[in-house]
């Protein structure tokens, strides 16, 4: 008598049984980010036409000059913004289906069994430096609401308000809603907490966490919003620096 073996699942052969549409959405996820990785990477080796007047492009922010670097000065600052992005626990599940396929969408087996080892091995243990990537992104923030607020600030003096500083601003506001937002934050603000009637400042400190919570729910509209709005901003400011666009100023005294 044959001894009995233990049955491996096997994959469906057509991977699902599902019948809508499940690869469209990683279809277009890849896309988005395909298109903005290829436009930003185009910006930094581009190394130019992102300053003009008082408007710095986001991608250049802070504006770094040291006569030892002779490369482009957006690559001393865009590993901070493109860690952050790409440690976020929402932009981790949308690569990991849009370009690795694993899996595509939820019920579809591209691969069969495997050893998944999750975020625990080399080299996605790196995904747990989110955190620390969360404080640097703060300060960039807090550097681009600088450049905001200088954009209306015109070298000649003054206070200008144009389009284009609407734009920067709008730009801060949504990077604050995503930044602001992410689980990181959230953590600071309610983990290692049982109660918040434990917390000396548990009225404020829930207020928060509350605050926090209700932009986490769009976690996923904010990432692509403010992905966006700095590949829009910073393709206005070079606009601008070309001569084909204006910041169309519609206040000054």
């Amino acid at each position: 008598m044959s001894e009995a073996k233990t049955a491996k699942p096997v994959s469906h052969p057509e991977m699902t049984t599902r019948k809508d549409n499940w690869w469209l959405e990683p279809l277009l996820i890849a896309t988005g980010f395909t298109a903005f990785i290829i436009y930003a990477t185009y910006r930094v080796f581009e190394n130019g036409l992102y300053e003009y007047n008082q408007y710095l492009s986001p991608f250049y922010s802070p504006h770094f000059e040291f006569e030892w670097w002779h490369f482009s000065p957006a690559i001393l600052i865009l590993w901070i913004p493109a860690g952050f992005r790409a440690t976020c626990y929402y932009y981790r599940k949308a690569y990991y289906r849009s370009y690795f396929l694993t899996p595509p969408a939820c019920a579809v087996d591209m691969h069969g069994p495997d050893k998944y080892t999750g975020e625990t091995k080399f080299p996605l243990v790196f995904q747990n430096m989110h955190r620390y990537f969360f404080y640097l992104a703060v300060v960039v923030l807090v550097i681009l609401y600088y450049d905001a607020f200088k954009s209306l600030m015109p070298p000649a003096g003054g206070f200008s308000l144009s389009v284009l500083s609407l734009v920067m601003f709008a730009n801060c506001i949504l990077l604050s809603n995503y930044t602001f937002g992410c689980h990181a934050y959230r953590h600071l603000c309610g983990g290692c907490l049982n109660s918040f009637s434990d917390s000396p400042r548990a009225k404020s400190r829930f207020q928060i966490w509350n605050l926090v919570t209700k932009l986490n729910l769009k976690h996923q509209f904010w990432a692509w919003m403010s992905l966006f709005s700095v590949a829009f901003t910073d393709f206005y400011i070079r606009q601008v620096c070309a001569g084909s666009m204006d910041p169309f100023v519609f206040l000054q005294f």
